[in-house]
């Protein structure tokens, strides 16, 4: 019963006509030349390199199509065991004639002559689509490309971000973008108008989804527009030596951008998560890059509550994050597995996560398959194996063992197979209207979603006023500790202080002559970031207040300390007591939060953020500091 059910289920799935949402085709030559275009293909000739040979064979230099088959051809044996081989035998078998059940070095040639006798015909491509069942294919854009001189109702532009957001230090990278939008890379608002450009320019060809791979050590933030103004200033200083930190900050400020437009376009925002670039340094074109088991999804929590009307399809390298990535689409209504991709792309893989994902994630919310492929023969077979899968899961754990008709089985099929990319990644009439985004002004000053509704009052004399103000009053004896140090600057935008700089290892530190004021304030590594007055450095860290909110008490109660006898400390040591020549002066009267010299600063604790504020205005009766700096304290519970 089970096999002729799954035949059945088998064939009124494979006569579905649908569209393949993740390819990498070419518009300007979407099927293949010669047989070598096909064996050409990385899974082929990493396996083969792996199988033993040699990578010059593979790779020599203009290198006859025909020899670098027989060369492959001859290496094919240790893979016959592999799906892969199974994918090209069947393709032969469906497209060129190919009567054995192996291709060997005996019978190669006879369909080497014939694939390129068919591969030649004007309309091979589009007998290769009919032929595959598919009416378009999503295609990877680079992000300048024209998007010119093909059909976009079948080759479907998707915007390809990895470039924008992990190179964008490299001169040529930037200069492509400056050509691409029109626009010159000066700061953060050039670069969403920039980035708005190619939105612009992508919608308007019928381009129905952005999309990108990431590595697995990144974590999407939201920056300030001050911290990537810094990054640019360094990019254009110094370019790739930049230093990490800048590559990061404009790395997560263009991603953050993406998916605002990705909001406003209503987009979807395909991820492709985990892939570690690079691994096997030798290894063939490629056949370079591995999974890497050390990611984990909630890396993206922020921003998957940050945009809960951008829909994310998300891929997973390995089946071992499928679990994480079901549990997610089964939680987050923005979220929805997308395929199975590459390492994960075999069928034991396939059949385990597609059996998970069915069990578990609402069934409106499943892309099925996508292709991955370079040329359009490898539709075919690809889609065939995941429609066989497909047919064994419904047949065996629906109808046989859940009481499931055959006709509601196929239903699920049939959604989760083609009618669910329909949905997910409508056509542009199908979408609302673009939001119209308002341009901020070069000089505007910097907004913060967590600024405090009202003004705060501005504080007395430090030392008699601040909580937890230890010592003199005279702040300008205040040392130095290690080797830290604040310095002027010219523009407010420059007080860039962010989560990515935070290090909670005794790295808190002033250099005199500096006052005790709001640039004291907060929690980070500040050997970097430059200030030009404390009223500056609020909304920075306002910014960031959702991060170090989340921090021990210990590391992110803001302490203004001064050295009675300029002795060298570290507020960031919360494991250390308070030397003896220091002395507790006045601080708000709040016995839960009562602060005597008896206390080590790791007993210090603030309860309730919000029961600050009357105690700080209380104490401002003589005018003489900003607050800016307490604005986090203030907000951190209201995001």
């Amino acid at each position: 019963m089970s096999h002729e059910l799954r035949k059945r289920l088998f064939a009124q799935l494979d006569s579905l006509v649908i569209v393949d949402p993740h390819t990498h085709i070419n518009a300007h030559e979407p099927a293949s030349h010669t047989l070598a275009d096909i064996l050409g293909y990385h899974y082929y000739t990493e396996l083969a390199h792996s199988a033993g040979m040699p990578k010059n064979r593979i790779e020599e230099p203009d290198l006859d199509p025909l020899e670098k088959v027989a060369r492959l051809v001859e290496k094919l044996a240790p893979l016959e065991n592999t799906i892969q081989y199974s994918w090209l035998v069947e393709m032969c078998q469906k497209f060129f004639g190919l009567q054995d059940d192996r291709l060997t070095p005996a019978n190669f040639e006879n369909v080497y002559d014939s694939a390129a006798a068919k591969m030649s015909g004007v309309d091979w491509a589009e007998h290769v689509l009919s032929a595959s069942k598919l009416s378009a294919v999503f295609l990877t854009n680079d992000f300048d490309d024209p998007l010119e001189g093909f059909d976009t109702n079948k080759y479907i532009p998707c915007l390809r971000s990895d470039d924008l957001v992990f190179h964008l230090a490299k001169p040529d990278v930037r200069e492509r973008l400056e050509r691409a939008s029109g626009v010159a890379l000066s700061n953060a608002e050039s670069m969403r108008q920039a980035i708005g450009g190619l939105f612009d320019h992508f919608t308007a060809r019928g381009a129905r989804a952005c999309a990108i791979s990431l590595p697995p050590e990144f974590t999407p933030t939201k920056v300030s527009d001050g911290r990537v103004n810094s990054a640019l200033d360094a990019v254009a200083t110094v370019g790739t030596n930049c230093g990490e930190a800048h590559k990061r900050a404009i790395a997560n400020f263009v991603f953050w951008t993406l998916a605002e437009y990705c909001a406003d376009y209503s987009l979807p925002f395909d991820l492709m998560i985990g892939v570690n670039r690079g691994v096997y340094e030798r290894g063939v074109h490629q056949g370079r890059d591995l999974y890497d088991s050390r990611v984990s999804l909630v890396q993206y929590k922020e921003l998957f509550n940050a945009f809960p009307l951008v829909t994310f399809p998300v891929s997973v390298l390995a089946s071992v994050t499928n679990q994480e990535l079901a549990s997610y689409a089964w939680i987050f209504p923005n979220v929805v597995t997308n395929g199975h991709w590459w390492y994960s792309n075999t069928p034991a893989y396939i059949e385990h996560d597609l059996a998970a994902r069915l069990e578990a994630v609402p069934c409106t919310k499943q892309i099925g398959y996508y292709s991955d492929m370079y040329k359009l023969e490898f539709a075919l077979p690809k889609f065939a194996m995941y429609k066989r899968i497909l047919a064994k899961v419904l047949a065996e754990r629906f109808v046989i063992d859940r009481g499931w008709s055959e006709e509601r089985a196929y239903e699920l099929g049939r959604q989760v197979l083609g009618g669910n990319t329909d949905r997910i990644f409508p056509a542009a009439e199908d979408r609302p209207a673009p939001v119209a985004r308002q341009s901020v002004a070069a000089d505007a000053p910097p907004v913060s979603p967590y600024s405090y509704s009202e003004p705060l009052p501005v504080m007395a004399a430090a030392a008699a006023t601040v909580p937890f103000a230890l010592g003199a009053s005279d702040s300008s004896e205040l040392t130095p500790y290690e080797n830290n140090v604040i310095t002027p600057a010219s523009d407010a935008d420059d007080a860039d202080v962010d989560a990515e700089d935070a290090d909670f290892d005794n790295e808190l530190d002033l250099s005199p002559p500096m006052a005790l004021d709001a640039s004291t304030i907060g929690s980070g590594d500040l050997d970097g970031p430059e200030f030009d007055s404390a009223a500056n450095v609020g909304d920075d860290f306002a910014e960031e207040a959702d991060f170090i909110s989340s921090r021990d008490p210990r590391e992110t109660i803001p302490f203004a300390f001064a050295p009675a006898a300029a002795t060298p400390f570290s507020a960031m040591n919360a494991e250390q007591e308070l030397p003896p020549e220091l002395e507790v002066v006045e601080s708000f009267d709040d016995s839960a939060n009562e602060i005597t010299a008896e206390d080590s600063l790791d007993e210090i604790r603030l309860e309730d953020p919000e029961e600050v504020a009357p105690e700080i205005a209380e104490a401002s009766q003589e005018p003489k500091q900003d607050l800016a700096g307490w604005n986090f304290l203030l907000d951190a519970d209201k995001k």
